[in-house]
């Protein structure tokens, strides 16, 4: 049997009773350069715990699933090379293998689920590839949304992605998409998509309300909160478009493709924009960590099903 590691801090949490809010471990690994990496990631566990919710990270490290990470554990994933990048399709032969791996957004609900936590913060979610009519790169986060049941918050899909395809994936699947305090799908960097959410909710009790009313009705899959970032750290989409453009371009002339397409669209974009998107990318993921522990707090540990 595939062996669960808890923190410490997380089974104090589980005997006291506390919210659980789960973080992904592939923006440490794949995601942001080291140190920034280490120190968003910090920042980010604080800020759940500033909220009175707390913060475990996933990650498989020695070939163990581990739930909470103490700070030397994340400092060793920070700086650690060769990660692998795991999704529901390869999770458990490195686990068999006793390697180490980062895990996406599906390996994380997957963890979280197992690990019995409802919430999980993230950046954004992974979506329909542009020119996936062609290269049927889609996501398997879509599919991941639609069975299981925990709560995603994210700043909305990826810009990088074909955001309209990933709507309709989204609508096919029966996930439920909710915009948090506006009625835009907010587009990760920038706070609007061009398009209005699906659903909306203005609190975090709101959402708590929809999540009970979702187990209640039996539905399995979880729920896509989409939170914009905060309008101080927003780079317009106006001026992200050509920038995402020539990124593209450049990964198809590289023939750039599966696992490796969005670390390489990421990098050049934060290398186009001279750094810009990497400090909205952290401003974001805070952002969606204090709202997601919000959620935690409101939902509590009472069964909702």
């Amino acid at each position: 049997m595939t062996q669960i590691v808890q923190s410490p801090e997380v089974m104090e949490a589980r005997a006291a009773g506390r919210p659980l809010v789960a973080l992904e471990s592939t923006i440490i690994t794949h995601g942001m350069p080291h140190p920034k990496n280490l120190e968003m990631a910090m920042q980010v566990e604080q800020d759940i715990r500033d909220e009175g919710a707390v913060p475990a990270t996933i990650a498989v490290m020695g070939g163990r699933l581990h739930i909470g990470l103490a700070e030397g554990q994340l400092a060793a994933l920070a700086e650690a090379r060769d990660v692998a990048k795991l999704s529901r399709a390869d999770m458990a032969a490195c686990l068999a293998s006793g390697g180490a791996g980062a895990t996406t957004v599906a390996a994380t609900m997957i963890a979280a689920q197992l690990g019995g936590i409802r919430v999980f913060a993230t950046g954004g979610i992974g979506g329909v590839h542009r020119g996936a009519e062609t290269s049927f790169d889609i996501s398997a986060d879509l599919h991941e949304l639609a069975r299981t049941a925990v709560t995603v918050v994210a700043a909305g899909p990826k810009a990088i992605l074909d955001i309209p395809k990933t709507m309709e994936v989204l609508e096919t699947l029966g996930v439920p998409v909710i915009a948090y305090g506006q009625r835009d799908l907010p587009a990760f960097w920038s706070r609007s998509a061009g398009m209005e959410a699906p659903l909306s909710a203005d609190t975090p009790a709101a959402i708590a309300a929809m999540i009970r009313a979702r187990a209640a009705l039996g539905l399995e899959g979880g729920h896509l909160v989409a939170n914009p970032i905060p309008r101080e750290d927003e780079i317009p989409a106006a001026t992200l478009a050509p920038l995402i453009a020539q990124a593209l371009r450049e990964a198809e002339a590289q023939r750039i493709a599966a696992k490796a397409v969005t670390p390489f669209l990421l990098q050049r974009i934060f290398e186009l924009t001279d750094g810009a998107s990497l400090t909205a990318n952290i401003a974001l993921v805070r952002n969606n960590a204090r709202l997601a522990a919000r959620i935690a707090c409101e939902l509590g540990n009472a069964p909702i099903a």
